[in-house]
């Protein structure tokens, strides 16, 4: 690998450790970027890689586990450096041993998370933009929640979507929704509260002491609710979560409604990522909720 050496440079540099990589495993479970474990059999890195254009992605994400690793209130893998060369772009990280969840409960990961949403600002958005999958995450910051889900979020997947081929009664749907927008989310706005933006089960693990870990964020504040959604798209969380999360920090009512609100967000961009079956589902989650304010 052509970047081995600059990163070994790199990672000695900020370190003040001089490290020099011996050993470099490929880890599997990304589809965005290639993840390897490199050692010089004492240290360990975590290194995820991609083309030298994506430098700003990984400059964003590790901002964002910097944001999250400053609330002090759940284990994130700590950011070493970022860099890139002719070849690839990197970002390095804390090596965590982490494993299945076996060893840890979901209950602690609903309390941690619950009080990482406890960390508050005065604006919607982050101070920079970042990355949902590939596609760009605009963040600029609003003290309108409506209006920033609406701009930043719905309205910004909309648009890519057309750009990208999908119109129709996708685009339709769409209008009619953002113009109706404030009939679905909460009458007072919610705390901007710290969230990570990307909460789906393959982004939470529990360490070899059975703490939970988050990562690969796509960092900003917003409604605690739209975290909480999200966990709900692919799979769920176990139910231990749930109840652990609802007993320290309760859901207001009409979350059962807002949560399909935040959960399009996702779809969409999976429509705009991959394709295929999610213009349906984004589509068939629209006529959800416009049959609500009929």
């Amino acid at each position: 690998m052509q970047a081995w050496h600059e990163i070994s440079r790199q990672i000695s540099a900020v370190t003040d450790s001089f490290f020099e990589v011996k050993e470099a495993y490929s880890i599997g479970g990304g589809c965005i970027n290639q993840a390897y474990c490199i050692t010089d059999g004492k240290q360990r890195y975590f290194v995820k890689l991609n083309t030298p254009g994506n430098l700003a992605m990984f400059e964003a994400e590790a901002v964002g586990l910097v944001e999250i690793h400053q609330s002090r209130t759940i284990r994130v893998p700590v950011p070493v450096c970022s860099g890139q060369n002719t070849h690839a772009a990197w970002l390095i990280l804390e090596y965590l041993d982490i494993n299945n969840g076996k060893y840890g409960k979901a209950s602690d990961l609903g309390r941690q998370l619950a009080a990482m949403h406890r960390t508050t600002c005065s604006q919607f958005g982050w101070i920079r933009d970042n990355t949902i999958g590939k596609n760009p995450q605009i963040n600029t910051t609003s003290l309108n929640w409506v209006e920033f889900w609406r701009m930043h979020r719905l309205g910004n997947q909309l648009e890519l979507a057309k750009n990208n081929g999908f119109n129709g009664k996708l685009q339709e749907l769409g209008e009619q929704l953002l113009a109706n927008l404030a009939k679905l989310l909460p009458d007072a706005s919610p705390l901007p509260s710290l969230l990570h933006g990307d909460l789906w089960s393959g982004n939470y693990a529990y360490d070899k002491t059975g703490e939970p870990v988050l990562f690969d964020p796509a960092v900003y504040y917003g409604d605690r609710e739209a975290d909480i959604a999200m966990t709900e798209l692919f799979g769920g969380f176990p139910a231990g979560f749930y109840s652990a999360y609802r007993c320290d920090y309760p859901l207001d009512s009409g979350y059962n409604i807002r949560k399909v609100v935040y959960n399009l967000y996702h779809v969409l961009n999976h429509l705009n990522l991959f394709g295929g079956g999610y213009c349906c589902q984004a589509e068939q989650m629209m006529s959800k909720l416009l049959a609500e304010i009929r």
